[in-house]
This record gives C-alpha cells, sequence and structure tokens, in this order.
C-alpha cells in the first residue's frame, strides 16, 4: 500500500516549527492515538503521492498547500512492527508562511506546533505499548504536549531523517 504524510515546516519565535498531529483514538488503527504527521492512503483519484499529502492534509486539518510550498521530499519508509500490512510511506517537506491554523477532524483528535530546536533536545528513550506488548523505543518526548505523548516508531525516524537536513 502506498502512502504519504506532509512535513509542514513554519517559522516560529523559537526558530523553525513542525505540525505534529494526535491522530484521533479509532478501533482498527494501528497508529491510533499516536503522534504523527499529516497524511494516508493513496486513493484512486490521486495523481500521485505528493497529491495524496497534500489532499490528506487538506482533508485531516483544513490547511491549503499551495504548488510552491514544496520543499522536496524525503526517502521513503516502511514500518518495523511485525504483522503490519505491508506499507511504504514517502515523506514529503512543505514550507509554510504565515503560520496555517490547523482544525481538527474526525481524524485528528489535536495539532501542536513544535519548535524543532526542542526535537533536538528531548530525543530519548520511551516504553511504548505495541500490539499489547511494552517495548522501549527511541523517542522525542516533546514537552509541552499533553499526557506524557511522544513521537516514536515511523514518526521519529522521519523527523530523525529531516532534522539533519535543516541544520
Amino acid at each position: 500500500m502506498e502512502t504519504s504524510v506532509a512535513a509542514l515546516l513554519t517559522p516560529g519565535p523559537a526558530g523553525l516549527e513542525v505540525l505534529l498531529i494526535r491522530r484521533a483514538v479509532r478501533e482498527g488503527d494501528p497508529w491510533s492515538g499516536q503522534m504523527g504527521l499529516p497524511g494516508g492512503r493513496r486513493e484512486p483519484g490521486d495523481a500521485d503521492l505528493l497529491d495524496t499529502a497534500v489532499r490528506e492534509t487538506r482533508e485531516e486539518l483544513d490547511v491549503a498547500l499551495p504548488p510552491g510550498s514544496l520543499l522536496g521530499a524525503l526517502e521513503d519508509v516502511t514500518p518495523s512492527t511485525p504483522g503490519l500490512q505491508p506499507l511504504i510511506i514517502r515523506p514529503f517537506v512543505f514550507g509554510v508562511e504565515p503560520r496555517p491554523d490547523p482544525k481538527t477532524s474526525e481524524e485528528v483528535a489535536a495539532s501542536y506546533w513544535v519548535p524543532l530546536a526542542s526535537l533536538h533536545a528531548l530525543r530519548g528513550t520511551s516504553v511504548v505499548k505495541i500490539r499489547g506488548v511494552e517495548a522501549p523505543m527511541p523517542c522525542f518526548a516533546v514537552g509541552g504536549l499533553p499526557d506524557g505523548l511522544v513521537v516514536w516508531g515511523l514518526t521519529y525516524r522521519i523527523l530523525d531523517r529531516l532534522l539533519p537536513l535543516l541544520r
């Protein structure tokens, strides 16, 4: 299955910020309630994965991404959790200014603009539950997020690839 996500970057008071979402809790969603980036599955009407990322960002957050806002794409990532269906995720990076005001949808419980500098400082390990089993995972323990939310898994891997490119 082909999917894509959008990493939205904008200038903020503490430097560049990235838009993170907390997915809504949904039955059958393996990433239910987790932190992530807007995005989803390619649909038949999508011209390509870039079109998917733009459409999903609009549907999930009511944020339009103009063609000139694309900065580039990162390497595809795949889940490392055993038992998930084969999945390829292409991350696209966008520069948006002025800073959009995202609206939540039925797929998104909350959104957060997070300074990228805080991710550098908050790299660590957290115990997360994967299919009912607790396991230590590398993460960004982002300060200021409610309920001890952490960024781990695919989103951690995508941001971990993006951060060195922005230094």
